[in-house]
């Protein structure tokens, strides 16, 4: 969570970040050897403390969020971490959470995305030692015959979640405690101005699928470019949702900076909230493992949705669309209420159902269906959604309440339906969160 400045709490999260970078980094100079020209880096043996000779059997990544706020879908990660508040805005400790992943292969049912469990409750002092078992764990029995079947998410499903947190807890020497409740409400990011404890400011600027660029009069990058110049010391971030927080403004820099934003015409409030909630992949023509656009292509989707997304009534409704060119997951699609996942050039399988706050997988509605279909699917089903929802109900519950589609509970029955999409799992809890 890029926010470091919002509270102590997320000055903790800044913290707890930083210190499992630098324990989990590697200590071997391999890195060095093999992309830094080939060079030999210093003389003796290597030691690698942590992931020794065989290293890991594929990617691991991490999250920390901070409830209510989901920004950097948490439960899409191998290792998580969930900040545990109280009343009095004191953090208490960590909810862990293991075994999530998005990457699937298209009509390989072996393969699915899959939210991570919670583990257990750790203190800050505890974590990083939580962090380096886990992993650890990871290296020892993740597969490393099926490279489809090599990320922690599939060791967690085939291992259960009492195996993991058994082993946790004989190596780390301590009992993780039960996990305490928590409750997300969304997964964006908190766009404008944000003042900070320190009494500076951040701004969360929308970028549309990361793409930083000038074109069609909105000149962007060089509008960044002009704030950069003034905003010397300050401090530029990305977000998981691929957005710019510009951030350390003081006072006296922010006018300042809101007179540039005004100068090219940037302001948050321009777009729909459907947009603001949307991610795309690079896709086609840059990624070799694309089947089709996404970057390129859902911006003139997303806009022809808007009419009707104005007609209804339901423009400043937040629903998450998401779009990726093949079915790797970068821009995390599983976990958008309305998601698209390339098959072939302006060919697209259609998943809906996911929780708003990324906190339940979506289903496949439909296989293969280009731009025509997919605007006569959307356009009377949105319609729909702003007639018969309730006080609240978010557009991935109402399309399961509807009927329209079955919830996956969890991942391992993403590609079931009816009878198949039963309730048990080797972890002993469902995929779901409230």
């Amino acid at each position: 969570n890029p926010h470091i400045r919002k509270s102590k709490v997320h000055a903790e999260v800044n913290r707890l970040s930083n210190a499992l970078n630098t324990h989990l980094k590697p200590r071997t100079s391999a890195y060095h050897e093999i992309w830094l020209d080939k060079k030999k880096i210093g003389g003796g043996t290597d030691y690698e403390p942590i992931y020794g000779a065989t290293y890991l059997p594929r990617k691991f990544k991490i999250a920390i969020a901070v409830p209510p706020r989901n920004d950097v879908d948490v439960f899409a990660h191998c290792l998580g971490y969930i900040a545990i508040v109280n009343a009095r805005g004191e953090l208490e400790g960590w909810n862990v959470t293991i075994g999530g992943g998005m990457g699937t292969t298209h009509g390989n049912k072996a393969t699915y995305p899959r939210l991570s469990d919670v583990l257990g409750f750790c203190t800050t002092d505890q974590a990083v030692k939580v962090a380096e078992a886990v992993v650890l764990l990871q290296r020892d029995h993740g597969n490393r015959d099926n490279r489809k079947h090599a990320r922690l998410k599939y060791t967690v499903e085939d291992n259960g979640v009492q195996f993991f947190r058994d082993n946790v807890e004989n190596m780390c020497g301590f009992k993780l405690g039960d996990a305490r409740p928590f409750k997300f409400t969304t997964n964006s990011d908190p766009y404008g101005w944000n003042k900070g404890i320190d009494g500076k400011w951040d701004y969360t600027m929308y970028v549309e699928n990361g793409y930083i660029k000038d074109q069609d009069g909105y000149n962007i990058k060089t509008a960044l470019r002009e704030i950069a110049e003034v905003h010397v010391g300050g401090e530029f971030s990305l977000t998981a949702n691929q957005n710019i927080i510009i951030g350390g403004v003081t006072e006296e820099r922010k006018p300042i900076i809101q007179q540039l934003f005004n100068k090219y015409n940037i302001d948050n409030s321009r777009y729909s909230a459907m947009r603001l909630h949307s991610m795309a992949c690079v896709a086609l023509p840059t990624c070799a493992l694309a089947m089709a656009e996404s970057q390129t292509y859902l911006p003139s989707l997303i806009g022809k949705l808007e009419e009707t997304l104005d007609e209804a009534g339901l423009r400043h409704d937040a629903i998450t669309i998401r779009m990726t060119g093949c079915p790797n997951g970068c821009a995390r699609p599983y976990i958008a209420e309305i998601a698209f996942v390339g098959k072939a050039p302006g060919n697209y399988n259609m998943y809906l159902g996911a929780g708003h706050a990324g906190n339940r997988i979506n289903k496949m509605y439909k296989e293969g269906i280009n731009e025509e279909q997919i605007l006569s699917i959307l356009r009377p089903m949105l319609k729909r959604y702003a007639v018969e929802r309730h006080q609240g109900e978010k557009f991935g519950d109402w399309v399961i309440r509807a009927g329209i589609i079955e919830p996956t509970l969890q991942g391992k029955y993403f590609w079931s339906h009816g009878d198949e999409n039963k309730l048990d799992t080797p972890s002993g809890t469902y995929q779901i969160y409230w």
